[in-house]
């Protein structure tokens, strides 16, 4: 039987996959061009116009490399570009965004202890606010501050804790750290798209036509670049906090995700000093563990719910029809015994302090906004309750798949 939620969750894993696998091609080729080029051995004899060179050995092979100060004289017959990584990398992020959080604000987005938004004004709000930061970022790497990365950098992360504080006030926790990622990756690859890739066709052009090239190009995208290279690991961060309740679901989660910054730059000065040979900054490590005991300190913090339930007569549609569905009393009573041991505000099981990714089922309002995964997890497969220590009966799991299946019927 076709059943629309089985195809969209393989829609959904298929686009995550392509994101994770985009994302690896684009972080991986980074974080070499950027170790190679502060890698590059200077103090030879070189050939007119080569800056620097490098010998490398990979897979039982020997590679020669040269960079040039600007350019060659002519343009070779083959260049290889490195720009699709990134741009599938957004395509993907944002298409799983969509799929994820706007074709589900009622449960992933709109935080009903916050602001009662409609879903249209939180997916608008969440379209728009994607932009904001490129803006920003773009008119402070123009001005005159461009010269001067490390009070740009500074005044970049100002930006960033204010996003930051400014998604944990409308949208729920996990919403709120997973859109600062893609705020932060969206500077990324418009880095990547509206300045480097440009600047880099001038530089082509010029050698088709005969011209010398102008360096200024390769320095402005060699900035971009380098500013790309300190935003990648807490981006990954925040991808992954999605799963950790205790990052996301934290009243601090705003002042962690903006600590993870920081974090960030620690971990990246360490490889990029030693890349470029010039030591090996241990304190680096200190400071790394410290602003990563800080966080794990803020995370104990009493918890909020990451989406919190309401009432079941204060659900906005479609989910108060989902709650007044033959079957409901039913099923929540099988939820209740089965499920809220551990998805409830105060987990009764031995060592966990929160309910699993912020979901709690211990009342109507959670059960209804989490119907699709109650589906999903317990009803057409056995993932949950996890090797099914509950013992939910088969006979449980059919009166679960008949009640969600008839909701979906009604709604057709």
């Amino acid at each position: 039987m076709f059943d629309i939620a089985l195809v969209w969750d393989w829609l959904e894993f298929a686009v995550r996959w392509l994101h994770v696998i985009a994302g690896i091609a684009w972080i991986g080729s980074s974080f070499y061009f950027i170790a190679l080029d502060l890698g590059l051995t200077k103090d030879r004899p070189l050939p007119e116009g080569v800056l620097g060179e490098e010998w490398q050995v990979h897979g039982g092979g020997f590679y020669h490399i040269q960079k040039y100060t600007v350019a060659p004289a002519h343009m070779p017959e083959h260049l290889t570009w490195f720009k699709w990584e990134a741009y599938w990398t957004f395509l993907s992020g944002l298409m799983l965004l969509a799929l994820v959080y706007w074709m589900g604000a009622d449960l992933y987005l709109i935080d009903y202890d916050k602001i009662q938004w409609a879903p249209w004004q939180a997916i608008a709000l969440s379209a728009g606010s994607l932009t904001i930061g490129w803006i920003c970022y773009d008119l402070l790497c123009r001005s005159p501050l461009g010269g001067r990365p490390t009070t740009l950098m500074l005044i970049l992360f100002a930006i960033i804790v204010a996003m930051a504080w400014g998604y944990t006030q409308i949208f729920t926790g996990r919403a709120a750290l997973l859109h600062l990622g893609a705020f932060t990756g969206t500077i990324m690859v418009a880095n990547v798209f509206l300045v480097i890739m440009p600047n880099q066709r001038v530089v082509v052009a010029d050698l088709k036509a005969g011209r010398t090239p102008d360096p200024k190009h390769g320095k402005i995208a060699k900035l971009r670049s380098t500013h790309n290279n300190y935003l990648t690991l807490p981006v990954l961060f925040l991808m992954l906090s999605t799963h950790y309740p205790l990052a996301f679901a934290s009243p601090y989660n705003w002042l962690i995700a903006s600590l993870v910054f920081l974090m960030g730059v620690t971990i990246r000065h360490f490889f990029n000093t030693m890349h470029a040979r010039k030591g090996r900054p241990w304190w680096t490590w200190g400071a790394t563990a410290a602003i990563f005991l800080v966080i794990v300190a803020l995370s104990l913090a009493p918890t909020q719910n990451a989406v919190q339930a309401p009432e079941t007569a204060a659900l906005p549609a479609p989910l108060d029809r989902v709650a007044a569905a033959e079957g409901f009393d039913e099923v929540r009573d099988i939820v209740e015994s089965r499920c809220s041991m551990c998805h409830s505000a105060e987990p009764l099981w031995p060592g966990l302090g929160q309910a699993p990714k912020g979901v709690r089922l211990d009342s109507p309002g959670g059960i209804a906004l989490h119907a699709r995964d109650i589906y999903r997890h317990a009803g057409l497969s056995r993932a949950m309750p996890p090797g099914n220590v509950m013992m939910m009966a088969a006979e449980e799991r059919a009166r679960i798949v008949a009640w969600y299946q008839g909701i979906d019927r009604a709604a057709r």
